[in-house]
């Protein structure tokens, strides 16, 4: 077995994310020992004696990687977005979980001319966005529920992860302005780019070849 410091750590994010990631690591050589999503460790080895799992919540996938813990990271570009991590690199679009990043109100709301309150969980993300337009905002955070808020007038719209948009229906909301385009991504450290970039590059190209297979099965 490697020595720690000799590993290649890589964050993996809980839930969602975790069962379409894993496959691709597969097709790249790469499979936890345990089974991940019973075990109720944090710290996995993988059929690869230099490589481990680490599993955590992917808010905080870009903490580890910005400081130089976990050499890899799989997050969410909403995730990304909102750290805003300048210590890191976006190598790879993995083309999973892929969602909206978008406004959404209720459908017989009337538009609020002067100063809105948004609820969200993506408060970094919302300053910007409305930043860019110009519009003043009060920005509530919320950590779930966000189609309550506007039900029960806390905020007049909410910014939030749209899939399907029934959750939306189903609460008299409706999706409105489209802020971004969302799916998991593939991060390094800068740190770790520049100790272990032999080494990594050939697990970043044998994923590359791993989404375009999954890419060219799912066409």
């Amino acid at each position: 077995m490697a020595k720690p410091t000799d590993q290649i750590t890589i964050a993996l994010s809980k839930g969602r994310i975790l069962k379409e990631t894993l496959p691709l690591f597969a097709a790249a050589g790469i499979e936890p020992l345990e089974d991940i999503h019973r075990s109720r460790k944090l710290i996995f080895e993988t059929t690869r004696p230099d490589v481990r799992f680490i599993h955590i919540r992917a808010t905080d996938v870009p903490t580890y990687v910005e400081y130089g813990v976990a050499d890899l990271g799989v997050a969410g570009k909403d995730v990304l977005m909102e750290h805003g991590a300048d210590e890191m690199y976006e190598l790879l679009d993995l083309d999973i979980a892929r969602c909206r990043l978008m406004t959404a109100r209720l459908v017989d709301a009337e538009p609020v001319l002067g100063r809105m309150k948004v609820a969200t969980k993506f408060v970094n993300v919302a300053k910007r966005y409305f930043a860019e337009q110009g519009r003043q905002v009060d920005v509530i955070k919320l950590y779930g529920g966000m189609e309550l808020a506007p039900i029960m007038k806390l905020a007049d719209c909410i910014v939030d992860i749209v899939d399907t948009g029934n959750t939306l229906k189903a609460n008299g909301l409706m999706a409105e302005e489209h802020i971004a385009d969302i799916s998991s991504r593939l991060v390094a450290s800068r740190l770790a780019l520049k100790l272990k970039d032999e080494r990594l590059n050939p697990i970043v190209e044998d994923l590359s070849r791993a989404v375009a297979e999954r890419r060219k099965a799912r066409a």
